[in-house]
């Protein structure tokens, strides 16, 4: 078992930025791909971005390329998510998770999500 705490979200203008962060604790942190999806009410939850275990690779959905990067640093158990340029469409509810699998990724353990709104 994976645990996972977002943090970060927030209220932020269009054009503003915001950090988030995942704070994972349990099985290593290090073995799992890592991701973040986001979910608006009454829609899919959408994929925003992925790392591989070891943080050679990532890959971005086109809604947010270019302005999210997506990091992680082992020896602190935490995965983060850089958002430059925000837009009014960005919000939803932000969502980590680790997974076996980089490429597609997919989630094995998730946390509850953190709320981003961003205001236009």
């Amino acid at each position: 078992q994976v645990q996972l705490v977002e943090s970060g979200g927030g209220l932020v203008q269009a054009g503003g930025s915001l950090r988030l962060s995942c704070a994972a604790s349990g099985r290593t942190f290090g073995d799992y791909a890592v991701g973040w999806f986001r979910q608006v009410p009454g829609k899919a939850r959408e994929f925003v971005a992925a790392m591989s275990w070891n943080g050679v690779s990532t890959h971005y959905s086109d809604s947010v390329k270019g302005r999210f990067t997506i990091s992680r640093v082992n020896a602190r158990n935490t995965v983060y998510l850089q958002m430059n340029g925000l837009k009014p469409e960005d919000t939803a509810v932000y969502y980590c998770a680790v997974g076996s699998d980089y490429l597609p990724f997919s989630g094995d353990f998730w946390g509850l999500g953190t709320q981003v709104t961003v205001s236009s």
